[in-house]
């Protein structure tokens, strides 16, 4: 059986709502993280076997199937095709299972997994014209709702509320956190950290013209966080203790990987970054829907045969503080080791993207500071979460 390497890993600097990348059509957008993906490979843009997209707002401009329409707007030829995912949050991080396990089948030696996301251009909850009664239950399936009787599901508010008051973690410890997100982004920013990741882009006004100015830093990171400013943003619901302070920033934003097989290496040259060395998602609790990745982390850890502690970095994404803390203490990793760059909610979560940006942060932190495994889960929508584990090649 065939293994499979990351060849290329990349991703745009997120933008905020209406913010820098608004002006760029979530297609182009894909199709320059593609581009760049086929770049910095050096492999022939025909041989990609497939582009395996996530992105969770599939409609408007992300409707369509996306992934196809990211190939025809990059310099692919039109023979290569494209597949969209929707697996919530994960979407991407299940774009690159996907692209993985084709390539571990010898079935197609290389493909590229990539998401995007314009949350300006595609508001979230766009695909559900109904989406609020929706999660309030409205709508909601007549199987599920007697299988969870009187259980608010499809509500990730209603779920980081949970997280919070089953792990016994206070407003104070949330906003504690979010404040060190924003100073470690900001230290990777400062440190040129981000650099081998970032795909730079011009600013897109909204007619499509382009100026000189490039869009290279993360647009959510607060320089200038203070602890005082954080505990001033009001509660998202009365009693509880999550703010719009200790979540995720909505944000604009594409990233990408290019898998290969062995085949696939000899016959571009390319050289790996690193090996996949485990894929698997699990299904958990839909109502406290964000707790997935604690016992996904367990289950991949053992499938890996790996211990928390064999792991050099962890990146688990900050949909909202509750998780990543809750996820420190039923795990008991080393938190210096966990979010080291920062996490969503200083550098935003482009929901469709997230799984490949955070693999692209991963990659290259591993190979910067000379470390060796690296894990990556992340909550999504319906109680599931994807674990990654990957290892860093030199």
């Amino acid at each position: 059986m065939s293994e499979a390497y990351i060849v290329a890993a990349v991703r745009t600097a997120g933008g905020r709502r209406g913010g820098r990348l608004s002006g760029w059509h979530p297609v182009d957008l894909a199709g320059r993280v593609i581009d760049a993906l086929v770049a910095r490979s050096g492999a022939d843009p025909a041989s990609v076997e497939d582009v395996i997209l996530g992105c969770v707002s599939q409609v408007g401009e992300q409707s369509t199937n996306v992934a196809r329409n990211a190939v025809l707007a990059s310099g692919l030829p039109e023979s290569v095709p494209g597949t969209s995912v929707d697996r919530q949050c994960g979407s991407s991080q299940q774009a690159l299972h996907f692209a993985a396990q084709a390539v571990i089948s010898g079935t197609m030696d290389v493909v590229i997994a990539a998401g995007v996301e314009s949350m300006s251009r595609v508001p979230m909850g766009s695909p559900h014209a109904l989406a609020a009664k929706a999660a309030m239950g409205d709508y909601m399936s007549p199987a599920i709702r007697a299988r969870y009787p009187g259980t608010p599901l499809f509500s990730q508010f209603a779920g980081a509320e949970m997280m919070a008051r089953k792990y016994e973690l206070s407003r104070e410890l949330l906003d504690d956190y979010a404040l060190a997100s924003h100073r470690r982004a900001a230290a990777a920013v400062r440190g040129a950290a981000f650099g081998d990741e970032i795909l730079p882009l011009p600013i897109r006004t909204s007619d499509g013209a382009e100026s000189e100015d490039m869009h290279t830093i993360d647009e959510g990171i607060r320089f200038d966080a203070t602890i005082e400013a954080i505990r001033s943003v009001k509660l998202l619901q009365e009693g509880g203790v999550i703010t719009a302070a200790n979540a995720s920033q909505i944000c604009d934003g594409a990233s990408g990987v290019m898998v290969m097989n062995e085949r696939g290496l000899k016959a571009s040259g390319a050289r790996p970054l690193a090996r996949i060395r485990h894929m698997s998602v699990l299904g958990h609790d839909p109502a406290i829907m964000l707790e997935a990745p604690i016992p996904a982390t367990a289950k991949a850890l053992a499938r890996a045969r790996l211990s928390i502690d064999d792991i050099d970095l962890f990146e688990v994404n900050e949909a909202f503080a509750s998780v990543p803390l809750a996820w420190l203490k039923a795990t008991g990793a080393d938190p210096e080791r966990l979010n080291a760059r920062g996490g969503a909610i200083a550098l935003g979560h482009p929901l469709g993207a997230s799984g490949t940006k955070l693999m692209a942060t991963l990659v290259h932190a591993l190979r910067q500071t000379g470390k060796r495994y690296g894990l990556q889960t992340m909550c999504e929508g319906g109680g599931m979460a994807n674990v990654t584990i990957v290892e860093a090649l030199r």
